[in-house]
């Protein structure tokens, strides 16, 4: 199952937060159309007040996710992290979990 860093979850809180006021409000996390340089799925983030009806919703911490069902299987063994650059850009990272 996805896990996120404090980082992420702070940052995922934070921008949802500012985003939406919908008490159930998150981010929703999807595939694009773009393929990566391998013909990989890429990914793409939204900030939404309601998932999708086919979205998998998962909850961490308080912290509200939305995938789709390719990022959801992308995902389900993976680590979300974040951080913010000096300008206040937000960038995500997928690392492999630990056993």
């Amino acid at each position: 199952m996805l896990t996120l860093t404090d980082n992420a979850s702070a940052i995922v809180t934070t921008l949802v937060s500012r985003q939406s006021e919908a008490p159930d409000a998150g981010l929703r996390i999807h595939s694009t159309e773009a393929q990566g340089p391998s013909g990989e799925s890429r990914l793409a983030v939204l900030v939404t007040t309601d998932p999708e009806p086919q979205d998998q919703v998962v909850e961490i911490s308080g912290t509200r996710l939305f995938l789709d069902e390719t990022a959801a299987v992308a995902l389900d063994d993976k680590i979300l992290d974040a951080g913010v650059d000096d300008e206040g850009a937000v960038s995500f990272a997928v690392l492999p979990q630990v056993a």
